[in-house]
């Protein structure tokens, strides 16, 4: 049995100085670096990474976001806005992310599962192809692509923890719908609840 740490976006868009940025983001950034860093090939057997990787997705672009189902314009393929935090690239290009899965090229796509690697491999057969079956879950945000990808660890069959402290939530209110979603759903949260500076 192996386990799992799965990296949430960690992009500039959801930065600060990013389109749709996120109070914290860069702290987050460098703490899940230092995680990875200290924890790959010990706590975690694999460490994988998800990015926001839109080409035309439609209605998720929006001029007049409700920012639920539709934002302005973000981490488009190609844009630095894309591109890893810089707080956490050099982890991700030193050899301790094992796979990266992109998401939402032509769809709103919020969770990891819904991405696929550069071969197109899903990340649940990714990780089933290695006797992944627990996974922890961090990065941005909290009560978006984390929530929606813990969510679908544990659709998918896998045991999902949520580590708090490395991860940061948009607003109070979706933070807190989003535990009680984590407790309904049986995902396993630790660490302090985020509150967006």
């Amino acid at each position: 049995m192996s386990r799992g740490l799965i990296v949430v976006d960690v992009q500039n868009d959801f930065c600060e100085g990013g389109s749709i940025p996120v109070a914290g983001g860069a702290q987050i950034a460098t703490k899940i670096a230092d995680l990875v860093e200290q924890s790959a090939g010990r706590d975690y057997q694999y460490v994988v990474a998800t990015r926001d990787h839109h080409i035309d997705p439609g209605s998720h672009f929006s001029e007049n976001p409700d920012f639920k189902d539709s934002f302005p314009v973000h981490c488009v393929a190609g844009d630095e806005g894309g591109e890893f935090h810089p707080h956490f690239a050099p982890a991700a290009a030193g050899g301790k992310v094992d796979a990266v899965f992109f998401k939402g090229a032509h769809s709103s796509s919020k969770s990891g599962f819904e991405g696929a690697d550069e071969q197109g491999t899903s990340l649940a057969d990714w990780l089933r192809a290695r006797g992944v079956e627990d996974v922890d879950v961090v990065g941005i945000a909290t009560d978006h692509c984390v929530r929606a990808t813990a969510l679908d660890a544990v659709k998918a069959g896998f045991r999902a923890h949520v580590r708090l402290d490395y991860s940061v939530g948009v607003a109070p209110d979706t933070i807190a719908s989003t535990l009680d979603d984590f407790r309904e759903a049986g995902v396993v949260v630790s660490g302090e609840v985020p509150v967006p500076q």
